[in-house]
Order: structure tokens, then C-alpha cells, then sequence
């Protein structure tokens, strides 16, 4: 995308809320990179520590994770391999569309953090919108993590537990509520309290050794099936034409990178867009990869009645498989205090926004306030998880705003962007990249908008 003349309007002192609080909030800062700080001595010399190769594996390691297990799930949805393919390969295009248009704007923008971006190029409105739905999302995930974490240890007490004969009802201590809550407390929570998260690079390459060992064994499986595996049913085709809506979301939850994607262009050496362009590219099709082998044979293996979790459809007893679930319970474990992190850093900053007070003039305040936003968190994530036992509800609902960040917000930048834009004639290129904007911002509103009304009328009706 060629850059006009005109430069994007980030003067922030027409805004209601205090600008400086919000800037040095700490708001989402991939912890996985180093960034400069922002200046304009450093911006565009390449200060960047992260080459375009490991811009490339960061990006992988922060699209893969725990969403991968609804995959096979979202091809029985989509309506069988081809259909899941194809439905893949369409949203593929505009997702790695959505990551390039973040780069050119925080380019453009000066700013190195996805909520920053959006505040500086669309104005208030949207970058407070962007900030509460950042929030949510990452509120939402960590619900998703904590069932994540109890579908697997079912299964892991099952195989090491034998129930006597005749017995009427489960030990307590392997009732799913006891065991998520006595992990939650022991472990998690421990985790998420402190003010700074520089384990995390460890945690990700942990991260990309689950996901890959997951993907291996789910194919494995299916090309040396076990003998006691009744054939099942493979539907080529999807129940209803609306059917094919219902994959979306796991969709976009799988290939959500981009508000850790900001950052991480602005960590690069040379932070180009052309050269982001082909980074996010290789990325994505490394992740699709992996999405699509746990899809395709997960669905071939379990066909039209595979588990929203599809390591719940295999046997408790499976070595491999139960190591698998050892990997993910592993990498949950150390993502739910990062995803923690990046909601509690964006609520921080939407406190100091509102009440106008700076970071340097809050530092006594702040411990006491990250302790009450820390244990409430952690306290109602615990409580939905134990009683939404259904991670496809979940992933549902936060696979809709997903599609915000994937489609609306980047769309509404590149507008935004253009029409900034100091032009006297406007060149086709002008209008063909602003209708891209809009035909974005249109399909993240239909993503958005069927999925949850889907979420909300099937729990009605449940």
C-alpha cells in the first residue's frame, strides 16, 4: 500500500480522558519481544533486536495454541474436509490482509501496541471500543483455559483411577470442580498476581511443542487408527447452507495473532511493510498447516460425533494421548497469567485514562488495585469455567470478537487511513484499498453478529 502525503492525526489533546496515562499504561505489550522505546530518533532506523525469520516463528507461536483442539469439531460444523479447506483459505486472505494494514498503520501512526493504533488512526470511540473488546476476549480465553484444563484432567483421573464395582457416585477428589479449583488456586493464580510476566519466553516455546506434538499424534492416530475405533459417519456436506457460519469463529480464534502482531512489526530490524507482508504470509501458512492436519484427520478419525475438545474423543487410557494432554494442560497453565496480564494492563489503562492520573503519580495505588483486579479476575473466570463445561459455547462467543480484531478494526484503520490522506485526485488504488476497508469492516460485523446471536439463541434453547 502506497503512502500518501498526508500523515494520520495522533494528537490526543482533544481527547475527554488523560492521553498520558494511557500511553504509559504498559497497555498489551507483547511480552515475547523487545521494542525501542518510542521516539523519533528511533523510528525507522531498524533498532529492532528480532530478525524477519524470528518475527516469522513469534507470530506462529502466538497464533498456535489451545484453540487447535476445536478444529476438528469446526470441519464437522463447516460440513466435511472440503468445505473446511475452502472456508480456511478464504478467511486466510483477509486475515493476513488484517495483519499488513496493522503494520502500514502503526507505520504510519508512530505507535507500537494494536489499542494504540486504533486510538491514534479512528479516534475515542473506537479505540475505547477496541481496548473493552481486548478485554473481554482475553477475559473470555482464560474462561476457555480453565475448561481446558478440566476436560483434560477428566480424562488423565480416569485412566489413573479405578472405580469399585457397584460404586454409586465419583471420590470427591476427582469431581471436575474440586480439580480445576484446587489447580486454578495452586498454581494459576500464583502465576498471574506479579506485576511483570518475563517467564513468558519460556511458556512460548513450551506453547509450540504442545500444539506440534498435539498435531502429530491427532495424525498419527488417524493413519494407524485403534483396532477397537467403530467406523463412524463422514458428512461431505454441511446440514444447512448457515451451517458453514458456525466454523467461523473457531476459525478466527485459531488465527488470532494480530493484536500481539503490532509489537511485534515494531520489534523487527527493518519494520518494512513489505517485508511484514511476507513474514505474517509464512506465519500463516505454517499455522494453517497445523490447523488443517488436527482438523482434517481429527474429523476423518471421529467423523460428525468428534468432541468440541477433540482429545476428549479418545480413549483415557492412550499413553500418547494422555502425554498430549499433559502438553496442553502445561501450556494453558502458563498462558492464562499472560492473557491475564494483557486484560489487566488494558482495565489499567482505562483507569488512568478516566480518572486523568499518571503511571509515576499511581505507583503506591497500583499493587493494591493489581491485587483486587487480579483475584476478581481470576475469581469469576474460575466460576463460569466450572459451571460452562461446554468449551465450544465459549470459543463461540469469543471467536465473534475475534473477528472484530481480525476484520473490523483493522478495516476501519485503513479508511481512516486513506481518507487522512492529502490527495488533489483520488487514484483507483485510493478506492479499490478503502472498499477492501469497507468490505472488511462489513464481513467482521456479519462474523461478529451471527456468531454470537448463534451463541446466545443456542444457549437459549439448550
Amino acid at each position: 500500500m502506497a503512502q500518501g502525503t498526508g500523515s494520520i492525526n495522533s494528537d490526543y489533546k482533544d481527547w475527554e480522558w488523560s492521553a498520558d496515562a494511557g500511553e504509559r499504561a504498559r497497555l498489551l505489550q507483547s511480552p515475547s519481544v523487545e521494542t525501542v522505546p518510542k521516539s523519533g530518533e528511533s523510528q525507522g532506523n531498524g533498532l529492532g533486536a528480532t530478525s524477519a525469520l524470528g518475527a516469522v516463528f513469534i507470530v506462529v507461536n502466538a497464533a498456535l495454541g489451545a484453540g487447535l483442539l476445536n478444529f476438528p469439531a469446526a470441519f464437522s460444523m463447516a460440513g466435511g474436509v472440503a468445505a473446511g479447506i475452502a472456508l480456511q483459505m478464504c478467511m486466510l486472505i483477509f486475515i493476513i490482509g488484517g495483519l499488513v494494514i496493522l503494520a502500514y498503520c502503526s507505520q504510519a501512526s508512530n505507535e507500537r501496541t494494536y489499542q494504540e493504533v486504533v486510538w491514534a488512526v479512528c479516534g475515542k470511540v473506537p479505540g475505547v471500543l477496541c481496548e473493552v473488546a481486548i478485554a473481554i476476549y482475553t477475559f473470555g480465553t482464560c474462561i476457555a483455559f480453565l475448561i481446558i484444563i478440566g476436560d483434560q484432567e477428566d480424562k488423565i483421573i480416569a485412566a489413573l483411577v479405578t472405580e469399585p464395582e457397584g460404586a454409586g457416585s465419583s471420590r470427591w477428589y476427582t469431581d471436575r470442580k474440586f480439580t480445576i479449583s484446587i489447580t486454578a488456586f495452586l498454581l494459576i493464580l500464583p502465576l498471574s498476581i506479579p506485576k511483570e510476566i518475563g517467564f513468558q519466553k519460556y511458556a512460548s516455546s513450551l506453547s509450540v511443542i504442545g500444539t506440534w506434538y498435539v498435531t502429530a499424534v491427532i495424525i498419527i492416530k488417524y493413519i494407524w487408527p485403534d483396532k477397537e475405533l467403530v467406523p463412524v459417519e463422514i458428512p461431505t456436506s454441511p446440514s444447512t447452507w448457515t451451517a458453514v457460519f458456525n466454523a467461523m469463529p473457531t476459525i478466527c480464534f485459531g488465527f488470532q495473532c494480530h493484536v500481539s502482531s503490532v509489537p511485534v512489526f515494531n520489534s523487527m530490524k527493518q519494520p518494512e511493510v513489505k517485508t511484514w507482508g511476507a513474514v505474517v504470509t509464512a506465519a500463516m501458512v505454517i499455522a494453517l498447516f497445523v490447523y488443517t492436519g488436527t482438523g482434517v484427520c481429527g474429523f476423518l478419525t471421529f467423523g460428525a460425533g468428534v468432541e468440541q475438545d477433540v482429545l476428549l474423543s479418545y480413549p483415557s487410557n492412550d499413553i500418547p494421548v494422555a502425554l498430549a494432554r499433559a502438553f496442553i494442560i502445561l501450556c494453558v497453565l502458563t498462558s492464562y497469567p499472560i492473557l491475564h496480564f494483557c486484560g489487566r494492563a488494558v482495565l489499567e489503562g482505562l483507569w488512568l485514562r478516566y480518572t486523568g492520573v499518571t503511571v509515576e503519580e499511581d505507583v503506591v495505588r497500583e499493587r493494591r488495585r493489581r491485587l483486587l483486579q487480579t483475584i476478581s479476575w481470576f475469581l469469576l473466570t474460575l466460576l463460569l469455567a466450572l459451571f460452562i463445561p461446554d468449551i465450544g459455547k465459549v470459543i463461540s462467543v469469543i471467536g465473534g470478537l475475534a473477528a472484530c480484531f481480525i476484520f473490523v478494526f483493522p478495516g476501519l484503520c485503513l479508511i481512516q487511513a486513506k481518507l487522512s490522506e492529502i490527495q488533489e485526485t483520488r487514484a483507483i488504488s485510493w478506492w479499490a484499498q478503502v472498499s477492501y476497508g469497507v468490505f472488511m469492516v462489513t464481513l467482521g460485523a456479519f462474523i461478529f453478529g451471527q456468531t454470537t446471536a448463534n451463541a446466545i439463541f443456542v444457549d437459549l434453547t439448550a
